[in-house]
C-alpha cells in the first residue's frame, strides 16, 4: 500500500482545515467539530489502496517557522491553497512556493488550488488568474469548495497520480545503467 504525506499551504483563513476534514471524514464542515490534525484516510486510487496523512500547516501558525520549514522539508507533495474570495491570499502564494523551493533540493509534486468557489458573489480571484498562476508554478489547477465537496477527492487523487509519477520516475532512474566512467589509460609508445 503506498503511503504519501500532504501538506496544506496558504494564508490563515482560506479553508484548510476544513478542506482536510471534508477529505479525510467527509463530512459537511458544522457537523462535527474540526479536527486539529493530523488527519489521514485510506482510499483506492487507480485500484491501488493508499494511505493519506495530511498535515494542516494551519495547526503550526502559533509556532515557529522553523516547525513549518520542517514541515515543508517532510512533505512528499503539497496542495497550495488560497481563496477566491481573497486577493491577498492569493498574492502570498508566490511567497509560499518560494518557501518550499528554498526548503527542498528537488520540488516536490504540488498543485494550486482556488478554494470557496461556492462563494460566487464573493469572488475576488477569477479562474483565469488562478489557472495563470498554476502555468507560470508549473503545476495543476483547481477550483474547490471544501464546504460542497467540489473538486475536494480530485484534488488529493490529481496529487496522489502526481507522486506515484515521480516515484516511478526516480525508480527507473536508480535502476537505469549508468554510464560507464572509463579510465583512460594513457599509452606507452615505444619509439624505435
Amino acid at each position: 500500500m503506498d503511503q504519501w504525506t500532504i501538506a496544506l499551504l496558504g494564508d490563515s483563513r482560506v479553508g484548510k482545515t476544513t478542506l482536510a476534514t471534508m477529505f479525510t471524514l467527509n463530512c459537511i464542515p458544522g457537523v462535527y467539530p474540526l479536527e486539529q490534525g493530523p488527519f489521514r484516510k485510506q482510499l483506492v486510487v487507480d485500484n491501488r489502496m493508499c494511505f493519506v496523512e495530511v498535515l494542516d500547516a494551519e495547526v503550526l501558525e502559533d509556532h515557529s517557522s522553523a516547525m513549518r520549514e520542517e514541515l515543508m522539508r517532510n512533505g512528499q507533495g503539497f496542495i497550495l491553497i488560497y481563496s477566491v474570495t481573497s486577493r491577498s491570499s492569493f498574492d502570498k502564494i508566490a511567497a509560499f512556493h518560494q518557501t518550499l523551493v528554498r526548503a527542498r533540493k528537488m520540488l516536490p509534486p504540488f498543485i494550486l488550488i482556488g478554494n470557496r468557489a461556492d462563494a460566487h458573489s464573493a469572488c475576488e480571484v477569477s479562474k483565469e488568474e488562478g489557472a495563470a498562476l498554476a502555468r507560470e508554478l508549473g503545476c495543476e489547477f483547481l477550483e474547490t469548495s471544501a464546504k460542497t465537496a467540489q473538486n475536494v477527492e480530485r484534488t488529493f487523487i490529481t496529487l496522489i497520480r502526481a507522486l506515484r509519477r515521480r516515484k516511478a520516475e526516480e525508480a527507473e532512474l536508480a535502476v537505469a545503467p549508468q554510464p560507464s566512467k572509463r579510465t583512460v589509460v594513457p599509452h606507452k609508445c615505444v619509439v624505435m
